[in-house]
């Protein structure tokens, strides 16, 4: 039988091997992929460290998928061999639950995640769900186009069903893996974008992304800032700080929303009147489903919004990971085939 290289986490805590395996065949409903490139996202840390419970092991993380479709399985008639595909976080729904009997498959109970809930990009082939399956545009190049199946729909996604109208002030938290991509969809939607960080030294970066104006939270209060601006319709906070963030919502005009797409591990922590008065809000979000990661791919397309990466051959993803990991990467890590 053919064989593959496979990255594999072999229990949780433990390090990822180099494993030689069997190419997987796929069952009803699925699709086998022949990955090209998957990024390499914090939320790998779940099956990296087994931070879900039920999750089996050994077990391939990747949730950041780009590749080709290699093979169909029984039943499976809307796809085709041949058709470029990623595959994102959301890896498929049960189709019976509440949320999804309302067409919230995001929430569905039972929802199956990518390289959590069965074997995800870092390998050279995988199978998948065709529900999990998003077209991916002939002219993006698949190393590019991996983060966008995360980090660029959970930023895209967020903003857009934000209600911030265009030309209203709207603020990005951060200049890193998630924030870079903030700016640059914040700016192709037609908003005034300022950008948050810590320091001088990212400023110019920011501009060029597409931040109208940069506010430095090491020499300046960001929020009374923002206020001086008329306050922000949206603060897109992305910096993994539940501290930084709480001090950012002050910066709300009225009927803003606070806008958390990082996963810090402290509180947030805030005054209610602050929220009260102005109808404020503070909204979390996550990701999105297939067709929200086609419009995500085609408007980065459109728009020539595209991630900063820094690739690494797939034999080589404990380096890659380790790199990401320690917040130096700029600004997504990305195995290639």
């Amino acid at each position: 039988m053919a064989k593959m290289m496979a990255v594999q986490v072999p229990k949780p805590g433990a390090d990822f091997e180099v494993v030689e395996r069997d190419i997987p065949e796929p069952g009803p409903g699925q699709v086998r992929i022949r990955v090209l490139a998957c990024g390499v996202c914090h939320s790998d840390v779940v099956t990296k460290e087994g931070l879900l419970p039920g999750i089996s092991y050994p077990r391939v993380p990747g949730h950041e998928v780009a590749g080709v479709i290699d093979a169909l399985g029984e039943g499976v008639t809307e796809w085709r061999k041949g058709e470029r595909v990623g595959v994102g976080w959301h890896g498929g729904q049960d189709g019976t639950c509440l949320a999804c009997r309302r067409g919230d498959f995001m929430n569905c109970a039972n929802a199956k995640v990518c390289g959590v809930s069965y074997d995800g990009g870092y390998q050279e082939f995988m199978v998948a769900p065709v529900d999990a399956l998003a077209h991916m545009p002939e002219s993006l190049d698949a190393a590019e186009a991996a983060p966008l199946m995360c980090a660029g729909i959970t930023t895209f996604n967020a903003l857009r069903h934000n209600g911030a109208l265009p030309s209203g002030l709207v603020a990005v938290q951060g200049i890193g893996g998630l924030g870079h991509l903030g700016i640059q969809f914040a700016n192709k939607f037609g908003y005034r974008v300022a950008a948050i960080g810590h320091g001088p030294d990212k400023a110019a970066l920011a501009k060029k992304l597409g931040a109208h104006l940069y506010i430095d939270s090491a020499v300046a209060d960001s929020a009374a800032e923002l206020q001086k601006l008329g306050g922000a319709a949206v603060i897109l906070a992305t910096a993994p700080s539940g501290k930084a963030m709480s001090s950012l919502v002050g910066g709300l005009g009225i009927n803003g929303t606070f806008l958390i797409v990082g996963a810090p591990l402290d509180s947030i922590e805030v005054p209610p009147l602050q929220l009260i008065f102005g109808r404020k809000r503070i909204q979390g979000w996550s990701a999105g489903i297939p067709t929200d990661s086609e419009d995500t791919l085609r408007f980065a397309e459109m728009t020539g919004v595209r991630p900063m990466i820094e690739k690494y051959p797939l034999a080589k993803a404990a380096e890659g990971y380790a790199r990401m990991m320690s917040g130096k990467a700029v600004f997504r890590v990305v195995l290639t085939m």
